[in-house]
């Protein structure tokens, strides 16, 4: 069976500002196509090793009775770019050790985004509880349009929105 899900998408934006989305815990929280990422605390990440905090919520995805819990994101790889990748850090023992990120490569038409998800390294005690993947091969694709979405549109002007 395969342990990794890898999709990709040319997004209309520079590759400095995909990833100023992708390095901040906010933007994160912003693109997430589950539902399961509430809110995130911490400042942006500039390199390995560098941690923020996410506000989960795993009843939206209604698959496993963990409902509101904290996770603490770990940057594992980090090109200013180029690539991020992080695993997350919880209450669970041991480590489930599951993996995520993105690579992004200059394009004609702005940037290539590519999104990976990789479970092969995650913890034995996991591997028959039957909850890998977490996050369907489709939600990375819907996570891909909403970064689209996020960088190639400018940001809605509420006061206009307003005063109609």
């Amino acid at each position: 069976m395969e342990e990794r899900f890898e999709v990709r998408r040319t997004i209309a934006a520079p590759p400095a500002t995909v990833f100023a989305v992708l390095t901040d815990p906010r933007g994160h929280v912003a693109i997430d196509s589950s539902g399961m990422l509430q809110s995130a605390e911490g400042d942006r990440v500039t390199k390995a090793g560098d941690t923020f905090v996410v506000h989960m919520d795993r009843e939206s995805l209604n698959d496993y009775p963990l409902g509101k819990y904290d996770v603490t994101v770990v940057i594992t790889e980090f090109e200013p770019d180029a690539h991020i990748q992080w695993t997350v850090e919880g209450n669970l023992e041991p480590p489930v050790r599951h993996l995520y990120g993105y690579r992004v490569e200059p394009a004609a038409e702005g940037s290539l985004v590519t999104s990976y998800y990789d479970w092969s390294e995650i913890h034995e005690e996991y591997r028959d509880k039957g909850i890998f993947p977490v996050i369907p091969e489709a939600g990375l694709r819907a996570t891909l349009g909403i970064l689209a979405r996020t960088v190639e549109r400018p940001p809605l002007d509420l006061a206009a929105l307003t005063s109609r």
